[in-house]
């Protein structure tokens, strides 16, 4: 089990995930997200969602998040926080739970917004049974 996040870490990834919600490019959703990821090794990366005409093209910001990450060399995600302009937190879809689970099976997953709620929860409570790499 990895250790707990500090009130610390939790304010700045928070804050990062609002920041690059700003810079979403949702034109078509108009469901600005940004998400930001804690690796092992401290640092932070953040990303929003860019939409796409060809809906199937569109990256949510969680992965562009773990992607930014990982092109920097960083692989073992601690965290992620996913900031939405809704009244309550919104969980991340699917796919991102499965790339989350990727990099970071014990990881935990904030889910803040832009009405009073917070949900803090781990990545196997949110995708239970999950396909990795061990199942290869």
């Amino acid at each position: 089990m990895p250790a707990a996040l500090t009130a610390s870490q939790r304010r700045r990834l928070i804050a990062a995930a609002r920041k690059a919600a700003a810079a979403a490019y949702a034109p078509y959703s108009r469901f600005p997200v940004g998400a930001a990821v804690l690796m092992a090794d401290g640092r932070v990366f953040s990303g929003c969602n860019v939409e796409n005409a060809s809906f199937g093209l569109t990256n949510c910001a969680e992965r562009t998040a773990v992607f930014s990450a990982v092109a920097a060399g960083s692989r073992r995600l601690r965290a992620v926080a996913v900031f939405t302009p809704t009244p309550a937190p919104t969980l991340p879809c699917g796919a991102c739970r499965q790339v989350l689970h990727e990099f970071g099976p014990e990881a935990q997953v904030l889910s803040v917004c832009a009405g009073a709620g917070q949900v803090e929860t781990p990545l196997a409570a949110l995708l239970p049974h999950a396909f990795g790499p061990g199942d290869l």
